[in-house]
C-alpha cells in the first residue's frame, strides 16, 4: 500500500492483474468500498485522500478493460442497495457507501476517529504529512451535544475529465491510460441534518456525478464558442450564429453540469436513503477550480467568500425560507394541494389568533417584495408556510433551509405534508475567472459551514485571516493554522456547560467545518 500515494503507469492488463494478485501496489483496493478507484477518471485515490494520477503510456501500449474483470475481482458480493440507478448514474465508480456506516473525511483517516468525546470539542486537522491539493487548510469540529454525530462532511479531490469514446459502451469498457484530460480541482462541504447519512452518501458520490456530466459535454468546455450540437455536425448553417447572439461561453455549459450533477446526485441520495430506511439531507457547497476559473456552487445556508488584502468577494448566497419566501409561496399558491389543508400561503408578522378574524392586518404573499394588509378569514388561521425570523425561520415549520440534497422521506410531524416539493437540489453558481485579477500572495478563497457564520460575519473571518497571515508568514503549514484558528474562534472557550467567545456571547453550539484555499501560486503547488 506504500504506493498508493505514488504515479502509477500501467503497460498492460495482465501487468495490473499481476499486481493485484501480489497485493502490493494496489493492496488498498481490498477494500472497494473504502477506497476510490476511478475507474476512467484517469486517477488513482488512495485510503489517504491523496492523487495519484495514472501516467500516460505511449500510446501503442494503451490498452482497454473489461468493466467485468474489475466488478468480478473487487465488487462486494451482493448488489447496491438500488443497483439499477445507482449502475446507470454511476458505471465504474465504487459502490456508495452504507448510509448507516458513519465516517468521517478521508483525509482525516488516522487523525479524527469520529466518535464523540463526552464534554469535549476537539479540533481535528489532516495530519501534517498528508497534506491537502494547493496546500489547502482545513478544520472541524463537533457539535455541543445537539446530536450524537458531527453531521458536516467534506471531500478535497481533483477530478480528471476526459472526453468519452463514442462507440463504446461505457458499462463494457473502462479507459485507463490517456493524455487526453482536464484537471479539475474540488472542494465539499456538506452539513447534513436528521442524521449524518445524506451528507456521507453526497460528499461520496457529488464529484463523480460533476466528473460524469462534465464529460458528457466536454467538447462545449473547450472548444472557443460551445458548438450547437456535440456531434459535431452543423445540422443549420445559421447555428455558430444562434450560439453566439444568445452569448453562450464555455463557462455557461459548466454551470449546467453543475446544476445537473446536484440534481443527479439527490436523486441517488433519495433512492439509497429509501432503500436503507433512513431518513434526512444535507446543505451542499462545492468549489470546482476548471481552466483557470473557479465555480462555487451553493444549495442551502453554508457560505463561501473570497478574502484579499482590501476586500471580501461573497461568492455565495444563503439559501433559506426566509430569503426564498416568494418561490416558496408561488408554488403553494400553484398547486396549493401541497398543503393539504393544514398551512396557510401567507405571511403575517406574527401568528393570528381568532381575534384577528375580520380584522385588516399586514400580510405578504408570493407577487409581493413589500407588504400590504388584507382581512383576515379563518383560513388565515392556520399555520403559516414560512414563520419565523432569521435563524428561527421554518418551512411548514420543520426545516431551515430551503435548498439542498435528500430530505425525500421528510414530512410535517403529525401530518402527511411532503416538504420535499417545497425544496430545491439545484445550486446557484458563481464564477470567478482569475484571469480578470491580480491574485495576491494572501487571497484565500474560505468555505464553511453554518456553525462558523452563526457568530462571525464575513469582516470578522476576514480581519482573523489578514492579521493570522501577516503573523505566520514562514510557517509552511499556515493555512491549516489558519483554519484551526477559526474553528477555534467560533467554538469558543467552554465555561461550565456553556461555550463563550472572548466576548463572553455564545459560542457556536453548531458542527463547524472550514476550508481555507490558496490561489497565489496555485498551478505551481498542485
Amino acid at each position: 500500500s506504500s504506493c498508493c500515494s505514488q504515479r502509477l503507469c500501467v503497460a498492460d492488463s495482465q501487468a495490473l492483474r499481476s499486481l493485484i494478485a501480489q497485493g502490493s501496489a494496489l493492496a488498498f483496493m481490498t477494500r472497494p468500498t473504502a477506497a476510490n478507484f476511478c475507474f476512467g477518471l484517469g486517477l488513482v485515490a488512495s485510503s489517504r485522500g491523496e492523487i495519484a494520477t495514472l501516467t500516460c503510456c505511449p500510446p501503442s501500449r494503451s490498452f482497454l478493460m473489461s468493466s467485468v474483470w474489475f466488478k468480478k475481482h473487487f465488487s462486494r458480493s451482493g448488489s447496491t442497495a438500488n443497483p439499477g440507478k445507482a449502475e446507470a448514474l454511476g458505471r465504474g465508480v465504487e459502490q456508495l457507501p452504507a448510509p448507516s456506516l458513519y465516517r468521517r473525511p478521508k483525509f482525516l483517516r488516522g487523525v479524527c476517529s469520529g466518535e464523540r468525546l463526552p464534554g469535549r470539542r476537539p479540533i481535528y486537522c489532516p495530519a501534517r504529512d498528508r497534506p491537502l491539493q494547493w496546500r489547502t487548510g482545513y478544520a472541524e469540529v463537533i457539535n455541543a451535544e445537539k446530536s450524537e454525530f458531527n453531521e458536516d462532511q467534506a471531500t478535497c479531490c481533483q477530478i480528471s475529465i476526459r472526453r468519452r469514446e463514442t462507440g463504446i459502451e461505457e458499462q463494457d469498457w473502462l479507459i485507463l491510460c490517456s493524455n487526453q484530460y482536464l484537471a479539475g480541482y474540488y472542494w465539499a462541504l456538506f452539513d447534513g441534518h436528521g442524521g449524518p447519512d445524506a451528507a456521507i452518501i453526497a460528499s461520496n458520490y457529488l464529484h463523480y456525478c460533476i466528473k460524469q456530466k462534465l464529460e458528457e459535454v466536454v467538447e462545449g468546455i473547450t472548444e472557443a464558442r460551445p458548438p450547437m450540437h456535440l456531434s459535431g455536425c452543423c445540422i443549420c448553417p445559421s447555428d455558430p450564429q444562434f450560439v453566439e447572439e444568445k452569448q453562450i461561453q464555455q463557462e455557461d455549459v459548466v454551470i449546467g453540469a453543475l446544476e445537473n450533477a446536484f440534481q443527479e446526485c439527490d436523486e441517488v441520495i433519495g433512492q439509497e436513503m429509501e432503500a436503507s430506511n433512513q431518513s434526512g439531507g444535507c446543505t451542499a457547497l462545492a468549489a470546482l477550480y476548471l481552466q483557470g476559473k473557479l465555480y462555487v456552487a451553493n444549495a442551502g445556508d453554508s457560505r463561501a467568500i473570497l478574502v484579499r488584502k482590501q476586500s471580501v468577494v461573497p461568492l455565495s448566497s444563503e439559501f433559506t425560507p426566509e430569503t426564498e419566501r416568494q418561490r416558496i409561496q408561488q408554488l403553494a399558491f400553484a398547486c396549493p394541494k401541497l398543503l393539504a389543508d393544514e398551512f396557510t400561503q401567507f405571511e403575517f408578522p406574527r401568528r393570528l389568533k381568532s381575534d384577528d378574524i375580520g380584522q385588516k392586518v399586514l400580510y405578504r404573499d408570493y407577487s409581493m417584495a413589500g407588504w400590504g394588509y388584507k382581512t383576515v378569514e379563518k383560513a388565515d388561521l392556520k399555520y403559516p408556510l414560512i414563520h419565523g425570523h432569521g435563524k428561527q425561520t421554518r418551512l411548514l415549520g420543520t426545516l431551515a433551509v430551503s435548498r439542498g440534497l435528500g430530505d425525500h422521506q421528510l414530512k410535517v410531524i403529525d401530518t402527511d405534508v411532503e416538504v420535499k416539493p417545497f425544496l430545491s437540489c439545484i445550486p446557484q453558481v458563481k464564477v470567478f475567472d482569475f484571469a480578470s485579477h491580480n491574485i495576491k500572495e494572501d487571497d484565500v478563497l474560505v468555505l464553511a459551514t453554518d456553525g462558523l457564520w452563526d457568530v462571525l460575519s464575513n469582516e470578522q473571518v476576514a480581519q482573523i485571516i489578514r492579521s493570522f497571515l501577516d503573523e505566520n508568514r514562514t510557517d509552511p503549514y499556515r493555512f491549516s493554522e489558519l483554519a484551526r484558528s477559526l474553528v477555534h474562534t467560533a467554538r469558543g472557550k467552554q465555561h461550565g456547560h456553556q461555550w463563550i467567545l472572548d466576548g463572553n456571547s455564545s459560542a457556536s453550539y453548531d458542527d463547524i467545518s472550514v476550508f481555507v484555499i490558496p490561489l497565489y501560486n496555485r498551478d505551481e503547488d498542485c
